[in-house]
């Protein structure tokens, strides 16, 4: 039984009533099932077909292209939802093949690409032409042909383009949890990474302390930030003072913020003893913060994060792009791929001539209420149900296929031979007709 969550292409010889195969099956489907079914015609090029040895070859290579191609596939859309906050809606926007939905592109007078893809090449050099345009392999997938630098377009410049801006997006994380400075306008990033996250002994200070906490250009003056716990406040006050001798300017401790468990003192200090009041800090258990204020870092620091943060936005632009893009080509060419094996497929198990019909089929999915009356229904889930008599009423109206569905191959001795040859290739499971499936992609 082939996947609930996949489009159905299927395969059948042409016995002469081409015309009449889709009437007929939309008939029969639509009486099994209350919720529709979508199915349509797809046609399938004569492609050459060349010798036994290649078919089988072929077919034995094929299943690898394909699992690659799909995870490919499978990668740009994953990237996509990454830079989409996982926005079903805007998801759907960029999830296009040619500009137009996926279910269209297959169900709407689907058409081989003979211009870029012309069906009257070799089958081998068809497949490597696909593998060529989608990128390249893992090396336990490398194909039998060696890859040409074109075949790496798609894979590579996702790759690189996707790690140029996980650095640059790393990099920005980083300066914005690092800052330094103060009073710098807080980006909407600093809202949702851990920069204001924590109590006053460990989180950032850049957007509570200002230019006016600090003593300026003092050579004898020190300013220094202390984050006391709040059951020793009392314990702060009356003594901050009694630290040493000339180590802190009197009646110099002011409170700048407070969180529930700390609350933060400025205090002036003599550079000359500021030892002294470090080890005072660890003996009563004050909090010593380190921080500097600097004019010229704050310039410094703000105009390398302005540059980092206009970067990340133009890569994040340009990677949505490129993956919006990307999935349209890698489709196509995954979709391409799947036509190639349905006439592989077909011509090992019903010979020459090799003339066949193409069909896709999609199987109605259930329902779920909206919960208002002012909104339709909307589709849910795969319906098990009618998905498994929809593929029953496939498998008895293409019954008759059955006789000749077992691989034209050999009687006798060779047969055994044959067999015995390619018996992985026997063993796979498969059905009257030939059905290869497209995995939805799911943007809910």
């Amino acid at each position: 039984m082939p996947s609930d969550q996949s489009t159905w292409l299927i395969a059948v010889p042409n016995n002469g009533d081409a015309e009449g195969l889709l009437p007929e099956l939309q008939s029969k489907l639509s009486q099994q099932s209350k919720s529709p079914n979508s199915i349509a015609e797809f046609p399938i090029p004569s492609f050459k077909t060349g010798t036994l040895d290649l078919l089988i070859s072929l077919s034995e290579d094929l299943p690898k292209h394909d699992t690659f191609f799909t995870n490919t596939v499978a990668k740009v859309v994953e990237t996509l939802r990454n830079l989409l906050n996982n926005d079903a809606s805007k998801l759907s926007q960029h999830i296009l093949v040619n500009e137009k939905p996926v279910d269209e592109y297959l169900l709407n007078n689907w058409k081989w690409n003979d211009g870029r893809y012309g069906s009257q090449r070799g089958l081998r050099e068809m497949v490597d032409t696909l593998n060529k345009v989608c990128g390249s392999y893992p090396i336990d997938l490398l194909p039998p042909t060696k890859p040409t630098q074109e075949m790496s377009s798609i894979d590579n410049s996702m790759k690189a383009k996707l790690t140029n801006y996980n650095l640059v997006k790393g990099s920005l994380v980083q300066m914005q949890r690092k800052r330094t400075y103060a009073r710098i306008p807080i980006l909407i990033e600093d809202i949702l990474n851990p920069l204001s996250s924590g109590n006053l002994s460990v989180r950032s200070l850049v957007d509570i302390v200002s230019k006016e906490d600090f003593i300026q250009d003092s050579e004898y003056l020190d300013t220094l930030l202390v984050a006391v716990p709040k059951n020793l406040v009392k314990d702060w006050n009356s003594k901050y003072e009694h630290f040493g001798k000339m180590v802190v300017v009197p009646r110099s401790s002011k409170p700048i913020a407070s969180d529930d468990e700390y609350t933060l003192f400025s205090v002036v200090t003599f550079r000359r003893f500021h030892d002294d009041f470090v080890q005072a800090c660890r003996e009563n258990k004050f909090i010593l913060r380190e921080f500097v204020y600097s004019d010229e870092e704050i310039a410094k620091q703000k105009m390398e994060l302005d540059m980092t943060d206009t970067t990340e936005k133009e890569l994040w632009t340009e990677l949505l792009h490129l993956s919006r893009t990307n999935f349209s080509e890698s489709f196509q060419i995954l979709v391409h791929l799947k036509v190639v094996r349905l006439f592989i497929e077909s011509v090992l198990r019903y010979g020459l001539p090799a003339n066949y019909i193409g069909v896709v089929v999609k199987a109605s999915l259930s329902f779920c209420s909206s919960g208002s009356s002012d909104k339709p229904n909307m589709p849910h889930q795969p319906d098990p149900k009618s998905i498994k008599k929809t593929f029953s009423t496939l498998q008895s109206h293409f019954s008759y296929l059955g006789s000749s569905s077992k691989r034209n191959n050999p009687k006798g001795g060779e047969a055994d031979e044959f067999v015995g040859e390619y018996q992985t290739l026997m063993e796979q499971e498969f059905y009257d007709f030939v059905l290869y499936e497209v995995p939805w992609i799911i943007t809910q």
